[in-house]
C-alpha cells in the first residue's frame, strides 16, 4: 500500500550537529571520505560531542567519490570488528551511501549484495542505528531509501533499495556545508533540480511528493546562482531543498535521468562524470521525452507555471521548462551534450548500446512516466550525445 517513510528526527540550522550531545548509545562508527571534511575539523567536532555522550567512537576513513563495493566490504568487516550501535556517516552521498551498505552487510553478514532488491530487503536495527550528517546540498541521501554503490570491474552503478536502510536521524547544519567548492555548490544543487523533476512526473508521485519537489525546485531555481556566488543564506536553503527533493523521490521514486546517469558515470576512460554534472545534462531531454506522454505533459506544466515559465499550452510550458532547466544548468557551467563534456566520439559510438542495455536494467526505467526499449534508449542517449533535441 502506498507508505511514506521519513527518519524519526531531522535537527537543522547552524550549530545543530550538537544534536549529537542528545544521542544514546556506547559505540559510535564514524565514516568520512577524508580530504576536506577532515581538514574542516567535521570528525572532530563530532568526536568531541559523542564522547560528552559518552560514546566511543571509530574513523572509518577514506571512502572515494562513487564508492566500490570493495571498500563497502572493508567497513563492514571493521565495522564488525568494533561492534558499534550507531553508525554515524559525515561527508556527501558517497559516505552516506557506503556507511548505508557497510550497515547492511555488518547486520547481515551473509547477504549477497547484488540480490537484494526493494521486495526481499533484509532486516536492519538488529544491531545498530544509523545518524546521517550530509556535508553536500545534493543526493538527499540523509532521508532517502536508496544506496549507490559502485561494481568497479563492471563499470556499473547499482542501488540497493528499501525503506529500512533510511536512516533514525539526519542533521542538517549548514555549517557542514559551508567549505563546499563553488563547482561542488553547481553539481550538487543541479542533481536536487532532477531530483526534484523526476520525482513529479514519476509513477509513484503523490500529494505530499508533489509538494515536497515543487517546492524543492522553487528553492533551487531562487537560490542556486546565489549559492554558487557563496551567499551563505541561499546556501543553507539548498541545503533544506536537498532534503525535501530526496524526501519526494523516496517516496515517489526517480526516471530515466538517474536510470542513464547510474550507467554513464563510471563507463569512461577520461574519468568519471559527476553524478549531478550527468542529470544537469540529461534532463532537459527527458522532460523532452517523457512530454510525450499526456499525463507527464500536464504535470510539467504545472510545475513550469509554478516557477514563473510563460506558455498558453502544455506544450509550451513543458518546452519552456526544459529550457529553463537547461539555461540554470548552462549558467553555472554545465555542457549541453555529452559530446561537449568531452568524451571522443570513438569510445561514445564503442559504448553506447551497452549503455542503453544497462540503463533499461536499472529499476528506475520502471517508474518513469512514458515507456521505452532499449533501442529508443540508445535514441535517447545518442541525442544527449549530440546535443539535439528530443522529437519522437
Amino acid at each position: 500500500m502506498p507508505r511514506i517513510t521519513v527518519p524519526r528526527d531531522i535537527y537543522f540550522g547552524r550549530g545543530s550537529m550538537d544534536a549529537l550531545k542528545t544521542l544514546k548509545g556506547h559505540r559510535a562508527f564514524i565514516v568520512i571520505d577524508g580530504g576536506p571534511i577532515k581538514e574542516a575539523g567535521l570528525p572532530d567536532k563530532a568526536v568531541g560531542y559523542l564522547k560528552e555522550a559518552g560514546f566511543e567512537t571509530y574513523l572509518y576513513e577514506g571512502v572515494e567519490s562513487d564508492p566500490s563495493i570493495e571498500t563497502v566490504r572493508k567497513g563492514a568487516k571493521e565495522m564488525d570488528d568494533f561492534k558499534p550501535d550507531w553508525i554515524i556517516p559525515i561527508g556527501g552521498g558517497s559516505p552516506i551511501d557506503a556507511a548505508k551498505a557497510m550497515w547492511l552487510i555488518y547486520e547481515n553478514p551473509d547477504v549477497n549484495i547484488y540480490d537484494i532488491n526493494p521486495f526481499n530487503f533484509p532486516p536492519l536495527r538488529g544491531k545498530a542505528h544509523f545518524l546521517a550528517i550530509p556535508t553536500t546540498s545534493g543526493t538527499g541521501s540523509e532521508v532517502t531509501a536508496v544506496s549507490v554503490v559502485c561494481d568497479y570491474s563492471t563499470g556499473v552503478k547499482f542501488g540497493l533499495a528499501g525503506t529500512d536502510i533510511i536512516p533514525d536521524i539526519a542533521i542538517l547544519d549548514p555549517e557542514a556545508t559551508d567549505t563546499m567548492p563553488p563547482r561542488l555548490v553547481a553539481h550538487t544543487g543541479l542533481d536536487v533540480m532532477s531530483h526534484a523533476f523526476e520525482s513529479f512526473v514519476a509513477k509513484f508521485a503523490n500529494p505530499f511528493s508533489d509538494a515536497q519537489a515543487l517546492f524543492a525546485a522553487k528553492m533551487v531555481f531562487d537560490n542556486l546562482p546565489t549559492a554558487y556566488e557563496g551567499d551563505m543564506d541561499a546556501k543553507e536553503s539548498m541545503h533544506y531543498a536537498s532534503c525535501l527533493a530526496g524526501m519526494a523521490f523516496t517516496s515517489a521514486m526517480l526516471g530515466l535521468s538517474h536510470a542513464m546517469a547510474h550507467k554513464t558515470g563510471i563507463m569512461f576512460d577520461g574519468g568519471h562524470i559527476p553524478h549531478g554534472l550527468a542529470n544537469s545534462i540529461y534532463i532537459p531531454y527527458v522532460v523532452q521525452y517523457n512530454s510525450k506522454e499526456p499525463s507527464a505533459r500536464a504535470k510539467y506544466a504545472i510545475m513550469a507555471k509554478y516557477l514563473g515559465v510563460s506558455g498558453s499550452t502544455d506544450d509550451e510550458l513543458a518546452i519552456g521548462l526544459a529550457d529553463k532547466a537547461r539555461a540554470l544548468a548552462s549558467s553555472l557551467g554545465s555542457p549541453k551534450s555529452l559530446k561537449e563534456y568531452g568524451i571522443p566520439e570513438e569510445e561514445w559510438n564503442a559504448k553506447v548500446k551497452v549503455i542503453a542495455e544497462n540503463a533499461m536494467q536499472d529499476e528506475l526505467v520502471l517508474c518513469n512516466p512514458r515507456e521505452i526499449d532499449v533501442a529508443t534508449m540508445q535514441r535517447v542517449l545518442q541525442c544527449i550525445y549530440d546535443g539535439k533535441d528530443i522529437d519522437f
